[in-house]
């Protein structure tokens, strides 16, 4: 190994244990996903990580992640696009992703439940909401939530899964621990008028463990993991 994957084994099991008792105390009774998020990160990071274990990766950037998929050949990992997606790209993702997680639009759900319907497995989808309310995020907001919901349903090709949200850091003057609350909230609202979602996509390396106390599933972990992202 390198300088730079060397450490990734033992961080990924300080980052197994520190979930596993975020989990325990907050009383989440599933297992929380770990994302390992590997946006820039080399190809031997990613290698890295799976001869350490990590089984699910999250991309930022279409191309990169279907280079990546392609290269590892791995059909026991599970790739998530996370983001803004934009419809031209919509064909790569629901051919070379398993979960789709910036879903905000209905545009974007027709294009991808089109694109999916060849496909042996529907693609799980989480909605993205811009639970912070900032005019420069990506996200639904959150009235519009269920309908995207319905619309999600309605593509064979497509599968429900949850939400997910990318709160205002605390740095920006956000207030995460709020925001984790109202998403939760806004999830078991649409669970009791009968949506199937089983997934609550939040938190990341600086704040995955409130995510969980507020009752995550999934968290989307990089530079914790992988180290401080390379530049370019």
């Amino acid at each position: 190994m390198t300088d730079h994957t060397s450490a990734i084994p033992e961080r990924l099991q300080a980052l197994h244990e520190r979930i596993e008792s975020a989990r325990l105390r907050a009383g989440t009774p599933q297992p929380v996903t770990l994302i390992a998020v590997s946006k820039r990160q080399p190809l031997e990071a990613v290698r890295a990580a799976v001869a350490a274990g990590q089984r699910v990766f999250g991309e930022n950037y279409v191309q990169e992640g279907v280079e990546k998929r392609a290269q590892i050949a791995d059909p026991e990992l599970c790739w998530h696009h996370i983001g803004p997606i934009q419809s031209n790209k919509c064909r790569d993702i629901a051919s070379a992703f398993d979960w789709a997680q910036g879903v905000d639009r209905s545009r974007i759900i027709q294009r991808l439940g089109a694109a999916r319907q060849a496909q042996s497995t529907p693609l799980s989808v989480c909605i993205q909401v811009n639970i912070s309310g900032e005019a420069s995020k990506s996200g639904a907001a959150p009235e519009a939530v269920e309908g995207l919901c319905t619309a999600v349903l309605d593509q064979p090709g497509l599968q429900l899964r949850g939400l997910m949200a990318i709160p205002a850091p605390r740095a920006a003057g956000g207030d995460p621990e709020r925001d984790f609350d109202a998403l939760r909230a806004l999830y078991e609202g649409l669970r009791d008028r009968g949506f199937p979602l089983d997934t609550l996509s939040m938190g990341m390396s600086d704040d995955f463990e409130a995510a969980i106390a507020a009752g995550a599933t999934m968290v989307r972990v990089g530079s914790a993991l992988f180290g401080p992202r390379p530049q370019g």
